[in-house]
This record gives structure tokens, C-alpha cells and sequence, in this order.
């Protein structure tokens, strides 16, 4: 670790001058009042006693400074080895304290994310508290009633067990899209590219969720008819999985005696843009931005009445992103929302 003088020459020169001036001065007292007064000896004296004060002040205040600065490097050194640790050890104060500074700002920024982070923690745990405790009461309660007093009637016993079945899905259905969303955080995403025909899997999702749709008499149909297929590259499994959560979602918020509506346009460096759209009650402004967030949810009480895990978004979110694709929502409030999504299309 080599010693920069340069930064205490002023303090060094103008110390020496000092002895220098003292120490001569004395000499020359001596000289007078003992022995015989000599220039050249004085001259000699000074010269000396000046190069002598100089280095040794030099020296010992370049290692004055650097031991301490040392010891302040090791301290924030073992709290930040990655920055500071692959940096010379400098003895200048300015740029050591702007580096401290610096190391303080981080430090304050990394504090306030890991506060934040600590936060969605929380509410992320009381979410899945709260989304795994009313399948499990409901399948707890239905059973303690048909120990208790239900199992020698055929038809309630019957009642009883479908409903405490459709509690045990609901579970299921929350720990698969639990394990899903943590693969895809993980980055265990497993993509498995292939080329495909988007017309044709967005009508296999309408087949698929038609039963669904009429419940509420909504009407799932294609902004116009696409008579050629078109062909994109993309993982044809999770695309599906993509649509289904869209379409779903807009079949659960949408009006009844409604509709969704699907669209396909061509956009710039060969990508087309999936357009979900649907006619229901919207979503307002300020809910927008946390709309990907796990178990995020609207309308909390009605969202939960119509089943879902509330994963659904943010699962959509994390595959449109490990295609390296970008997914876009325009909604407003009592008139309908469109979720958009782009892919890369194959001539």
C-alpha cells in the first residue's frame, strides 16, 4: 500500500520552517555566546535540520492519517467488502468522505427497500393466511357437522360432502398456483418454445370456459373473423395458461348479459398485441399499479365469492416476462378494462 505525500507537503514545509527558523536561531545564539561564529556552519545546520524535519514530519504524518483511515476502511469494509475492499486505501479526507457518504446513501436506500420488502413480507404471509384459513374452515365446519349430527341423513351427508369437496379444490388450487408462482420467481420457468396458432388456442379457451361464460350469459367472441392462421413462437402451454387467467378474470368482473372480447394486431418487429377485452365494472385508477401483486384483489369480498386463487395476475405477469414480451391494462371504472399482451409472430 504505497503513501501519497503530495496532500500534506503544505502542512510538512511549513512545520519545518519552524524548526528550521527555531533551531538556527538557537545555534546561532549558542555560537555567539561560546564559540566562534561560523556562516557556513549555520547555513550547514539549517539545511540539514530542514531536510531531516521535513521527511521525518512527512513520514510520520502520512502514517498518522493512514492508520486511521485504514482502521475506517476496515470498519466499513466488513459492513461493505464488495465496493470499498476493491479500492485503494487513500489518505485524502475529501475523497474519503465523499466515499462514506456515498456508503451511508446506499446504506440508507438498502434499509428503506428491506423495510419495504419486510412489509409486503407481512401482508404477503397474511394474505395466504387468510386465503388457506376460509377453505379450511369451510371443509372443517361441513365435517365437524356430519360427525357430529349429519351422517345418518343420506341427502345431507351427500350436501355436505360436495360442498367440503369444493373446499379441498379451492385448497389445491391456491398450493398449485403457490408453487407455480414461486418456480416462476425462481426462475424456474422451463420455457418450451414451439411454433403455433394463436386464432386456434384462443378459440380452444373459449370451448374451454364456455360453460363458465353462460353462467352469467356473457358472450366470448373475436373482434372480427380471422380466417388465416396466425402463426407465433412462444411456450404454447403457458400462453394458454395466460389467456385462460385473462379470460377467466374477465368473466368473473365482467357484467352479466356481457361480453369479452379477443383481438389480434400486428405491431413493428414482427410482434402482434393479444387484446382481453371486456365490458364490466373496470378497475379504478389507484388500483392499477398493484394489480400484478400476489393475492391482490379489487373487490376483495366479491372477488373471493367467485373462487380463485388470486395469483392469477401476477402468474400471467411472470410468463409474459420470461418471454421477454410486456404486458399492458387500460381500464376505467364502470364501463370495462382490457389486459394486452405482446408476442413474437412467425411469417
Amino acid at each position: 500500500m504505497g503513501l501519497t505525500f503530495k496532500k500534506t507537503y503544505t502542512f510538512a514545509v511549513i512545520s519545518t520552517s519552524y524548526i528550521t527558523l527555531f533551531s538556527t536561531g538557537l545555534i546561532v545564539v549558542l555560537q555567539f555566546l561560546f564559540t566562534e561564529f561560523s556562516w557556513l556552519f549555520c547555513l550547514s545546520f539549517a539545511v540539514s535540520i530542514a531536510l531531516f524535519s521535513f521527511f521525518v514530519l512527512q513520514y510520520r504524518v502520512e502514517h498518522f492519517i493512514y492508520r486511521r483511515v485504514k482502521k475506517i476502511y476496515d470498519d466499513v469494509s466488513l459492513l461493505d467488502s464488495t465496493t470499498l475492499r476493491s479500492q485503494s486505501i487513500t489518505t485524502d479526507m475529501a475523497t474519503l468522505t465523499k466515499e462514506v457518504k456515498k456508503f451511508a446513501t446506499d446504506k440508507k436506500l438498502e434499509i428503506e427497500n428491506l423495510k419495504v420488502r419486510e412489509e409486503y413480507r407481512r401482508e404477503f404471509m397474511g394474505n395466504v393466511s387468510h386465503e388457506l384459513k376460509t377453505p379450511l374452515f369451510t371443509v372443517q365446519g361441513y365435517i365437524s357437522t356430519l360427525l357430529d349430527s349429519g351422517m345418518k341423513d343420506k341427502d345431507l351427508r351427500k350436501k355436505y360432502l360436495e360442498r367440503a369437496e369444493k373446499g379441498v379444490e379451492r385448497l389445491i388450487y391456491i398450493v398449485e398456483d403457490l408453487d407455480m408462482i414461486s418456480k416462476l420467481e425462481m426462475g424456474d420457468l422451463n420455457l418450451d418454445f414451439t411454433e403455433f396458432n394463436i386464432v386456434e388456442l384462443i378459440q380452444n379457451v373459449f370451448d374451454l370456459l364456455e360453460m363458465q361464460a353462460d353462467k352469467k350469459n356473457i358472450i366470448l367472441m373475436f373482434d372480427r373473423k380471422y380466417n388465416k392462421p396466425i402463426k407465433v413462437f412462444a411456450d404454447q402451454e403457458k400462453i394458454q395458461q395466460v389467456l385462460t387467467n385473462l379470460i377467466v378474470n374477465s368473466i368473473k368482473y365482467g357484467k352479466e348479459n356481457g361480453s369479452t372480447e379477443v383481438s389480434i394486431e400486428d405491431l413493428v418487429n414482427n410482434k402482434i398485441i393479444v387484446r382481453v377485452r371486456d365490458d364490466g365494472e373496470g378497475i379504478e385508477k389507484n388500483n392499477i399499479p398493484r394489480l400484478f401483486e400476489r393475492f391482490f384483489r379489487v373487490d376483495k369480498s366479491g372477488a373471493r365469492s367467485e373462487g380463485g386463487s388470486g395469483l392469477g395476475l401476477s402468474i400471467v405477469k411472470h410468463i409474459i416476462e420470461g418471454h421477454d414480451e410486456k404486458i399492458y391494462v387500460e381500464s376505467e371504472f364502470k364501463k370495462g378494462s382490457e389486459f394486452s399482451f405482446t408476442l413474437e409472430k412467425k411469417e
